[in-house]
């Protein structure tokens, strides 16, 4: 009876102990010290550089959270929070020429935070002369620039400098030599967009070595246009073209005249042209929208050499599927260098590979970078990453 009775006893007892405990809560971290803050060197005003002695419970912390607020702002906004052991942060994105105050509070594992470390005086955002962190993007810049000067000057020399054949390119006599066999008609559609797109000027560019060979072979060319400042840049450039070739007198104005400015009776217009008179070669150089197919089929149905170029994204399938020869995106605006090879238009294009290649180098390493950080957690291959991102291509 006793022992039952002092097991009760003792049951009641652990029960209030439990019931009545004090919790215990972990104690907060022990925070960092000596914070100070300096305006970053050499760079635009919107940076304030911090460095801070490391909290003596470094070892066991999550990070550190660094805050900031502008001096007439009541209240700290978090910037970002650094791994344990960091001792130095560069906060961006700050207003030119306003004063800062900063903290920054250690953070332990279970999210409780010391006592801030506080900026003993406000910092003031100051613009240098020299903005260090565009140094690389001076440095590409200035290489681009005199790639492209060099391959100027050495084809003002004379040296021949080799590009990559464009099928569709060499094939403008095939095709103007084909209609002129035929005696049918040649149509060069210069895109629906006006002087303002620079696919439309491409466009014309192309159409000067087309109307060039038609005055050579004696061709009959044909050019509707949508824009009435189209219709006369189309015509000067015809007539320049036909004077270059030495026949000025099969020069016909009407050959380029204006049909509308509405897309659909534009194509309306083609396609009743294109079913009537046959043409043995169409051209379509410039900006398309939703016409690009309908034009495309209109003329593969009569059997024409068709030759299309654009930069619409959306409308390359079309062309690609419904013409001969397809000039996508760069080749439709290197066709004018291309095919003229004037000395200045030359090196600007092979300059323009050079930066190509710098990119092509830059997106590589990043990729791989990326790819060594993600793989491997290494810090140092994401500040790779970053350097490239934030200082090199930006």
């Amino acid at each position: 009876m006793k022992t039952c009775v002092g097991k009760w006893v003792g049951g009641i007892s652990v029960l209030v102990a439990l019931i009545f405990a004090t919790p215990s809560f972990a104690q907060a971290p022990a925070p960092p010290s000596a914070l100070t803050a300096t305006d970053h060197p050499w760079d635009n005003g919107t940076r304030i550089d911090l460095t801070w002695a490391l909290s003596p419970d470094d070892a066991s912390l999550q990070g550190y959270i660094v805050r900031e607020k502008a001096e007439d702002v009541p209240e700290f906004r978090r910037v970002d929070m650094v791994p344990k052991g960091t001792t130095r942060f560069t906060v961006p994105d700050l207003a030119l020429n306003k004063s800062y105050v900063f903290e920054v509070i250690a953070v332990a594992p279970d999210n409780s935070e010391s006592t801030p470390a506080v900026t003993a005086a406000p910092v003031e955002t100051t613009m240098e002369w020299f903005d260090g962190t565009r140094l690389w993007f001076l440095i590409t810049l200035l290489v681009f620039s005199g790639a492209v000067i060099a391959y100027i000057s050495l084809a003002r020399r004379g040296i021949s400098l080799k590009l990559r054949p464009i099928p569709g390119l060499k094939a403008v006599d095939e095709a103007v030599g084909r209609a002129t066999e035929m005696g049918r008609s040649v149509l060069f559609v210069p895109g629906v967009q006006d002087m303002n797109d620079i696919q439309t000027i491409a466009g014309l560019n192309i159409l000067a070595r087309v109307a060039t060979t038609a005055a050579e072979y004696d061709a009959k060319i044909e050019i509707p246009t949508t824009r009435s400042l189209v219709m006369t840049a189309a015509r000067e450039t015809v007539e320049s073209a036909y004077l270059s070739a030495g026949r000025p007198d099969a020069y016909t104005p009407d050959a380029v005249y204006y049909v509308t400015d509405e897309q659909f009776g534009y194509v309306a217009y083609l396609q009743g042209w294109v079913v009537r008179e046959k043409p043995a070669a169409c051209f379509y150089m410039g900006s398309f929208f939703a016409e690009s197919l309908i034009l495309a089929e209109m003329g593969n149905r009569v059997g024409a050499i068709q030759i299309a170029g654009t930069a619409q994204p959306a409308q390359l399938p079309f062309f690609v599927a419904a013409c001969d020869y397809t000039l996508i995106g760069e080749e439709f605006f290197a066709a004018s260098a291309y095919l003229s090879g004037e000395p200045d238009q030359l090196g600007t294009l092979k300059g323009q590979d050079v930066g190509k290649v710098i990119v092509a180098v830059g997106i590589v390493a990043g990729v791989l970078g990326a790819t060594i950080a993600s793989v491997t957690g290494s810090s140092a291959a994401q500040a790779f990453v970053d350097f490239l991102i934030q200082t090199m291509f930006t």
